[in-house]
């Protein structure tokens, strides 16, 4: 486990300059193209949310990533949707560390393996700096899995807002 100090300074020292760093526009246009695309093929709704780095008082209070991204599933609304299939892509830059959060109906169908087995892939290109191909790949993975349990039959409404969030 990490030392507590050294996650501070991480998150001390990430700011909103890196998160643009890591995903200047070019980049935020493909993920949000990607996701637009995977849409078309299924029902689910997805977000993609990219946070440079927790309030330093949520570092202390060791605040975990996935309590941050279920947090922000709430936050952002993404349980809202008609159908209930909203997806969140939650980026902790500071952490490089990257979780989904899906509505029930979604998990229920989907579960932690092929989630876990998603991050991992995403998290991989992170570590290799390569962060808008580990998000098209997270994106397109999840709407491969979305279109298999979830096909669109019909034409629906965007609900959520496919361009990426940073935070």
């Amino acid at each position: 486990m990490q030392s507590i100090a050294k996650r501070f300074w991480r998150h001390l020292v990430t700011d909103h300059w890196s998160a643009r760093r890591a995903f200047p526009p070019r980049a935020l246009e493909r993920i949000e193209a990607a996701t637009a695309a995977g849409e078309q093929k299924h029902t689910g709704q997805v977000r993609f949310v990219v946070e440079a780095a927790l309030p330093l008082f949520l570092v202390l209070r060791r605040c975990a990533p996935r309590e941050r991204a279920v947090e922000m599933f709430g936050r952002l609304r993404i349980w809202d949707t008609e159908e209930n299939c909203g997806v969140l892509i939650y980026l902790l830059l500071a952490d490089k560390v990257v979780e989904i959060v899906a509505d029930r109906g979604i998990h229920a169908r989907v579960g932690d393996a092929s989630w876990q087995a998603i991050c991992s892939t995403m998290e991989r290109a992170f570590r290799e700096g390569r962060f808008d191909d580990g998000v098209v790949a997270g994106v397109e993975a999840i709407s491969a899995l979305l279109t298999q349990h979830f096909p669109r039959t019909r034409a629906g409404s965007n609900e959520l807002p496919d361009q990426p969030l940073v935070l």
